[in-house]
């Protein structure tokens, strides 16, 4: 059985990256071809011709207006995955047409849906706002994993691996010394972590950010939406600020970080990441600032589950995988990734 759900939705790129020009990923083992239409809708369809199964994405295949035209042989689709030219025969054939996927353009993604179109209900769509909003100042960036998406889904819900992995940038001593509340949305599917320090040292990713200095109250509060979706709610704030009773917080900076978690293949995974603030808006030393730091963060990840996945691979049968305390919330995404994995 695949470790990776089908009929769901899977972030497949920024908006940003798709223009009026042909652009491929592989989403889930697909192979999917995209492009902006001169409307500005986002088409999404197989990357590979009916014919000899060329893959539309390859040179000499080219876009003319809104048609893709395989580089092949010539068959020319529309950007409703229809048809609209045979060579050498002014009949095309019935199955000539490729089936689009489902696609979503929202909060600065493009969503797929993989498996069953019927299925396709873009109600389902987990949101992450802030990436789109005015009162937010947001940089992204993407990673290629070569190691199973379940991974990052692990690194992401236990943050105590910051105080080692990290450190010199986002990790510090409290991180890992502070016990984590875990609890589990079982009707709507999310996994909760949360993870509140009083009395902290500020990190640089912080400390160069915000300009506070000294000890802060630094709150980690997780929400994972299975499978592709997660969000860090991070509050950091002078030791002793706490929000009002009517939820101002005007002494505190909060980031919102946001990764969406793609699988490729069984064994690989587009890590998306993006850091959302509500300070220093617009501010671009602090933009370039947040992107290299939080890209190193990111890279430092990228390169221990990198070798995790090949320890993994060629281990023997019957390795064991201790658990404890700070893994509940990895425990509880990987039950509801088994779960949607079975509904498939």
């Amino acid at each position: 059985m695949t470790s990776i759900p089908r009929d769901q939705w899977y972030v497949a790129a920024y908006g940003a990256e798709i223009g009026h020009d042909l652009f491929t990923r592989t989403v889930c083992g697909e192979s999917i071809l995209f492009w902006r239409t001169r409307d500005g809708a986002v088409t999404a369809v197989p990357d590979r011709c009916v014919h000899r199964r060329f893959p539309l994405s390859q040179a000499p295949s080219r876009l003319v207006d809104d048609q893709v035209v395989c580089g092949y042989h010539g068959f020319t689709y529309d950007a409703g995955g229809r048809c609209v030219a045979v060579p050498g025969q002014s009949r095309i054939p019935r199955t000539a047409r490729l089936l689009p996927y489902p696609v979503v353009e929202q909060d600065s993604f493009v969503w797929v849906f993989i498996g069953d179109r019927a299925k396709a209900e873009a109600s389902r769509i987990p949101r992450a706002p802030w990436l789109v909003s005015p009162d937010h100042t947001t940089v992204a960036g993407m990673e290629p994993l070569r190691a199973r998406y379940s991974l990052l889904v692990d690194n992401l819900l236990d943050l105590s691996h910051e105080t080692y992995l990290h450190g010199g940038y986002i990790g510090t001593p409290e991180v890992a010394a502070t016990p984590i509340t875990t609890a589990v949305d079982e009707q709507a599917g999310i996994v909760h972590v949360s993870r509140h320090i009083d009395d902290a040292e500020c990190p640089p990713f912080y400390a160069k950010s915000t300009g506070l200095r000294g000890r802060i109250a630094r709150w980690q509060d997780i929400e994972y939406t299975p499978p592709c979706l997660y969000l860090l709610h991070s509050r950091i704030a002078p030791v002793g600020s706490v929000p009002g009773p009517d939820g101002a917080d005007p002494d505190a900076f909060h980031v919102e970080v946001v990764y969406a978690i793609t699988p490729e293949t069984e064994h690989s995974t587009h890590d998306f990441w993006c850091v959302a603030r509500d300070f220093a808006l617009g501010d671009e030393e602090v933009s370039t600032f947040l992107a290299e730091s939080n890209r190193t963060v990111v890279l430092q990840d990228v390169e221990a589950l990198n070798v995790l996945e090949q320890v993994i691979a060629t281990e023997p049968a019957g390795c064991q995988e201790l658990s404890i305390n700070i893994d509940t919330g990895g425990l509880a995404a990987r039950r509801l990734l088994q779960r949607l994995c079975a509904a498939s």
